[in-house]
């Protein structure tokens, strides 16, 4: 199964997307935007910016655990990991996002 950049709609009316891998595990989940449009933006931009390694940044959170945010050309957040327990996994979460973001197709989330 190929990955994929779903797209579903957020509180307030906004709009925000997941990237998902092949397995259906969420890499990568954006920041909320106040358009459909916004956000579609946003998933090219993560398109664009994911094959540059100089686009993640390598954070550790409050409690230990280590997590990457994705950033545009113009170093805004557009996107941010789950948390890892180890820096190796942070770093595997690196690589699928490089691997999977520039091919994913765009698919609308299911409404629940």
């Amino acid at each position: 199964m190929a990955a994929k950049l779903e797209v579903k709609a957020a509180a307030g009316g906004q709009f925000m997307f997941n990237l998902k891998a092949g397995n259906g595990e969420v890499i990568l989940t954006s920041e909320r935007y106040k358009t459909k449009e916004a956000c579609l933006n946003g998933i090219e931009s993560v398109k664009k910016n994911a094959a540059n390694e100089k686009r993640f940044a390598k954070k550790t959170a409050k409690n230990g655990e280590f997590f990457l945010t994705l950033t545009a050309t113009n170093g805004q957040a557009i996107g941010k990991s789950e948390l890892y327990k180890a820096e190796r996994s942070r770093d595997n979460g690196i690589a699928s996002v490089q691997k999977n973001a520039p091919d994913a197709r765009i698919v609308e989330a299911a409404s629940a």
